[in-house]
């Protein structure tokens, strides 16, 4: 059976080889909340789809509008088999329920690092979840990761790091052309007061800093914060 959880994912377990990452555009606050309790109503109804499946999250945006989904599959043909058998019926129920979801679609990923804060109070529950996406012109592996490691090497020369931060998960997509960031944060106040701080912290003006801003090839980026509401696991 399908079971709901408050717990966040871990997002290092090592039997979700596959995470996928979603948004849907849903228009209103008013209808994030419909849209949150459509999903939980159609998945507790219904077993568990599949037990290569390690859990199903699910983020309101900051923006009022959107939601992200988080899936941790063991690989993606338990993913493959979900869509032939399980998908179809729990998106017509959910639309049903809340008509004009827009569905922007679905990145595949494999995580490659991750880093969390070493201290007594790493273990505080995150208050807000940050999404960082860098998408690159074109796909190149090779740069995917290189560009990781360079964040690493910006994160770890900060003299000071601005409070708040928990954790961050970094994320490569399949197709070679996109990096996602799963950070977590104690507060979403935590991470506007460190992009907003000069010189230390998150934005620092650093010439690692700089170099992953410029980095070749680098055509985009963005930055939301959600709130995490609904976590679904296997009874």
């Amino acid at each position: 059976m399908t079971r709901r959880t408050d717990a966040h994912p871990d997002l290092a377990r090592p039997d979700a080889l596959a995470p996928f990452f979603s948004t849907w555009r849903v228009g209103t606050p008013e209808r994030q909340r419909q849209t949150v309790d459509a999903i939980a109503r159609t998945w507790e109804s219904r077993p568990w789809p599949a037990e290569d499946l390690r859990g199903y999250h699910v983020y309101t945006g900051h923006d009022g509008s959107t939601l992200l989904h988080h899936s941790q599959w063991a690989n993606e043909q338990a993913y493959e088999a979900f869509v032939k058998t399980h998908r179809q019926e729990r998106v017509d129920e959910i639309d049903t329920a809340v008509p004009g979801i827009e569905r922007l679609g679905l990145g595949r990923y494999r995580r490659y690092r991750s880093a969390r804060r070493e201290d007594p109070a790493a273990a505080v529950v995150p208050g807000c979840i940050v999404i960082v996406e860098a998408e690159f012109e074109g796909p190149d592996p090779d740069r995917q990761r290189a560009w990781v490691d360079a964040v690493f090497e910006a994160l770890q020369s900060e003299p000071s790091p601005r409070p708040g931060g928990l954790s961050a998960h970094f994320h490569l997509s399949t197709d070679g052309t996109r990096v996602l960031n799963y950070a977590e944060w104690e507060s979403a106040q935590a991470h506007i007061d460190a992009l907003a701080a000069p010189g230390d912290g998150v934005g620092s003006s650093t010439s690692q800093w700089e170099r992953v801003q410029t980095w070749p090839g680098l055509k985009s980026s963005t930055v939301n914060r959600y709130d995490h509401v609904l976590g679904l696991v296997s009874r």
